[in-house]
């Protein structure tokens, strides 16, 4: 992992965890990402696991070797390692997470280290949140730090019109007690990477 200086911008990188046809995961994302472009605290890009088409996990090695073997990890591996703080937006499928993200998660382990992961999440009733609770968990045990600010986002449908999200005052509310939270964690965790106090 390469220590970044800590004046340099912090690379915010939000992951479309959808892949499906029809998905609105990608509208949504698109919103926090235009709304985190607005925090002088970070560069803020999105990946799309449905445009990454990452296959499932195809490396002959451990991830926590690093030994890649595939052009497909190594992008994935140099995303990562780039990127200070995460924001996962994630539908609810059968009470957890799609399969497509807990896949990118696998692929790397060191690369993920010490930084601080957000989600947004969305669905009916329940808003993805049972998504959100097993997600945190995954992300812990790579040792990254989930923090507490969520977005989540019930009866999504009815704000998406003509591909775009409409977001109401609550989530814009949500999405900035997120984004200041995880600009002071991403701020304190990259210092810790790079071995200075």
């Amino acid at each position: 992992m390469t220590p970044q200086p800590s004046t340099a911008p912090m690379t915010l990188t939000t992951v479309v965890a959808s892949t499906r046809p029809g998905r609105v995961g990608r509208s949504v994302a698109d919103w926090f990402t235009l709304r985190a472009a607005e925090c002088d605290q970070f560069e803020s890009h999105t990946v799309d696991l449905y445009e990454l088409a990452l296959p499932f996990y195809d490396e002959p090695h451990p991830p926590a070797l690093r030994q890649y073997t595939r052009s497909h990890t190594r992008e994935w591996s140099r995303i990562v390692d780039a990127s200070d703080a995460f924001v996962f937006v994630t539908p609810e499928y059968n009470g957890a997470f799609p399969a497509p993200l807990k896949n990118a998660w696998d692929y790397l382990v060191v690369e993920w280290q010490h930084k601080p992961a957000g989600f947004v999440s969305y669905g009916g009733v329940s808003a993805g949140t049972r998504a959100v609770q097993m997600g945190k968990q995954v992300v812990a045990n790579l040792r990254m730090l989930p923090i507490g600010p969520t977005v989540s986002i019930p009866f999504v449908n009815e704000l998406v019109g003509d591909g775009e999200f409409r977001p109401g005052k609550i989530h814009e509310a949500a999405a900035e007690q997120m984004l200041d939270e995880l600009a002071r964690t991403a701020r304190v965790m990259r210092r810790l990477r790079s071995g200075t106090h």
